[in-house]
Order: structure tokens, then sequence, then C-alpha cells
């Protein structure tokens, strides 16, 4: 597939996920949001397997297995979940999507010539022979930097949210805790727990996860990234502790 025709694709898919934002705005439009947004997914996932730089069957496969395990767990969900118990889900679904995020991140970084994010330069000697520079590309190394963040931010910030709004677990689940059952109770208990200093605290983690990504872009390193993915996680919690749940 040319890169023109899946510009347009990745454009396409966009604008469907505009849409399902807006459908999903209002409880009458909500199907057809959902809708949109399942058009706008298949495009651009069928788009990404037309243009893998190096396709191979395992490559299809695994991405087939993952998108047919999704897809079975969502079926199985979808079929059992109360309707009054959909905010919970929602935000154990978004944990996902944060952790997911994050995994991209971490993909990323590990492996930069998968995913076409080196500096390239071209020589203008004997047969154009291209020179890849090993360095990652600033803007690549900020959009890392972003997504691992706000991604780790999702994943913990939307599991304490799932533990408020779901109040309580099977006893089975209660037992397989262990030593954990104790903090997970007074989380899911739906009080707000108010840390003395949060403010302070948050705003320095806040600006510490800042200057960390700004070193991030500046140097590439790998213990820069792990640090801000974890104070990003922590800061996830801190966030949403204080609310209380419903």
């Amino acid at each position: 597939m040319s890169s023109n025709l899946a510009a347009v694709g990745y454009l396409i898919a966009a604008v469907c996920f505009i849409l399902a934002l807006r459908g999903l705005s209002h409880p009458s439009t909500a199907r057809q949001g959902n809708l949109y947004g399942m058009a706008g997914m298949t495009i651009a996932v069928v788009i990404t397997l037309l243009v893998l730089p190096h396709p191979s069957f395992l490559a299809y496969l695994l991405i087939v297995v993952g998108i047919a395990i999704g897809g079975a767990v969502g079926y199985v969900v979808a079929q059992r979940i109360e309707m009054t118990a959909m905010p919970q889900l929602v935000a154990a679904f978004h944990s996902l999507v944060g952790l997911a995020a994050v995994f991209v991140a971490i993909a990323a970084f590990l492996n930069p010539a998968d995913f076409g994010i080196l500096k390239v330069e071209v020589e203008r000697v004997a047969a154009n022979a291209v020179v890849v520079d090993p360095e990652i590309r600033g803007v690549s190394l900020l959009e890392m930097g972003l997504g691992a963040i706000i991604g780790a931010l999702t994943f913990t910030g939307s599991i304490i949210a799932f533990l408020k709004l779901q109040a309580k677990f099977a006893p089975g689940i209660e037992k397989a805790l262990g030593p954990l059952k104790g903090p997970v109770n007074r989380v899911m208990s739906s009080r707000p727990i108010m840390l003395p200093n949060r403010h302070w605290i948050n705003g320095g983690l806040g600006a510490t996860l800042l200057i960390l990504l700004i070193l991030f872009i500046a140097t590439a390193s790998g213990f820069v990234f792990t640090l801000m993915i974890l104070l990003a996680l922590a800061l996830g919690v801190l966030l949403i502790i204080p609310i209380g749940g419903a």
C-alpha cells in the first residue's frame, strides 16, 4: 500500500473516532458512536497490517491472536456484566488502554528501528546509500515520553477508580489478595484518602516528570525512561485517591 493511500485511510479512521466521541456524548447516539469507533479502529488496524515494513507470518499471527483473544474477552464481559457495573467496567478497560500505551512506548524505545524512528541521513555518493543514525529522533522521544507518562497515569488512576467504584470483591478474590487485602479494602471504601500536603506532593511529582521528560529527550537514557514511568504510576494513584467513590 502506498504512503498516500495509507494517509487517506488513517484520516478516515480519525474522522470515525471523532464521530465516535460525538456519538458517545449522549445516550441516544451512544450505539451509533460505538459503531463509528469500531469502524475507525478496524480501518486503522487493517492499514497498519498492510504497511508493516517487514511483514512475516509470525507478526500477522500474533496480531490476529491478540485481536481474537481481546474480542472473545470483550464478548464474554458484555454478555455477563450488569448495567449498574458499567462505570467500573469502563475504568478497568481504561486501565488496559493506559497499560497498552506504556508497552508501546517501551517497545519503541527498545526497538526503534522496527518503528522507523531512527534518524536517517541520505548521502549522495555512489549509489545514493542510506546511512542510518543509531540515535532516535527527538520528536519521537517526545512522543514516547508523553505516551509513557500519560499511559502510566491512566493505568494506575483507572485501577484506583475501579476499586472505588467496585466497593467489594467476591470472597474468593479477597482471599487471594492475602496481605494486600487491608490496603485494597481501604481504597475500596469509597472514602477520600487525604494525604497531608498532597497538592505539594503532586505538584512536585509533576515538575519532576517534566524535568525527566526533558532529560529523556536530551539523553535517550533508559534509566530516566524507567524512572519517569515509575513516578507517573505513583502520581496516577495520588491524583485519584482523594476522590470519593460513588
